[in-house]
């Protein structure tokens, strides 16, 4: 079945990456969102209603790879930069933290590189590939049926584990004050949910107001005054 959802779907190709750029632009310790294109890519897609199927922590020089991520074949392993060519991306890059810290990150990802994907939180994806509607509301929860053994690991939890090792938030403390709509409460008890399960998703990182968002194919210099446009 992990062989199944990991298969390529049909998708159209977007602007490939310059990796030479983009490792220029990478810190420690700075986690990669990706757009998957696998089938598993399209139901976690449609679970966190997020343009992000896939989240990878960024290590730096020093290891058998740049990076590190939690694959659902071959569990957290190291992944080179280049393998990341063909896909968008978007960096999300942890506010205020000093170089001892950053390293501390990947230090607890590292200490984690040989464990296995959960293969229970497959099982329970590859049902959302079926073309059946599913409620909004219980999108996010029907993520968390899976990923309940602490020697395994999905590819987000992975790394908001090793954030919170040294103490750093992936979302924000719910307010313990009774929030004043329905809206305000559902949305906190999804935040509940999120932090007492510990299934982080990568769209959190991007939501997340801890991280800033860096697009690695934004121009450096542009004038859109310069731009000859076709009468």
């Amino acid at each position: 079945m992990a062989r199944f959802l990991t298969q390529p779907m049909d998708e159209q190709p977007v602007l490939p990456v310059d990796t030479h750029i983009l490792r220029g632009l990478l810190r420690p310790a700075d986690v990669i969102l990706v757009e998957g294109n696998l089938r598993i890519s399209a139901a976690i897609k449609y679970l966190t209603q997020s343009t992000w199927s896939h989240a990878v922590l960024y290590a730096g020089h020093g290891g058998p790879g740049d990076c590190i991520e939690a694959d659902v074949v071959e569990g957290v392993h190291w992944l080179a930069l280049a393998a990341l060519h063909p896909y968008h991306l978007r960096i999300c890059r942890p506010i205020g933290l000093n170089n001892t810290e950053r390293h501390a990150v990947v230090a607890h990802a590292q200490g984690r590189i040989g464990w296995q994907y959960d293969l229970r939180y497959v099982a329970d994806l590859a049902r959302y590939l079926l073309p059946l509607p599913v409620p909004r509301r219980w999108r996010r929860q029907a993520i968390g049926f899976g990923a309940a053994d602490p020697s395994r690991a999905i590819c987000s939890t992975l790394i908001a584990s090793a954030f919170q090792a040294i103490g750093y938030p992936i979302l924000p403390e719910v307010s313990p004050l009774e929030p004043p709509s329905a809206r305000a409460r559902k949305r906190a008890r999804e935040i509940y949910h999120i932090q007492r399960n510990g299934l982080f998703v990568p769209r959190d990182f991007d939501v997340s107001p801890f991280f800033e968002i860096i697009k690695p194919d934004m121009p450096k210099s542009f004038d859109h005054h310069r731009l000859v446009w076709v009468e």
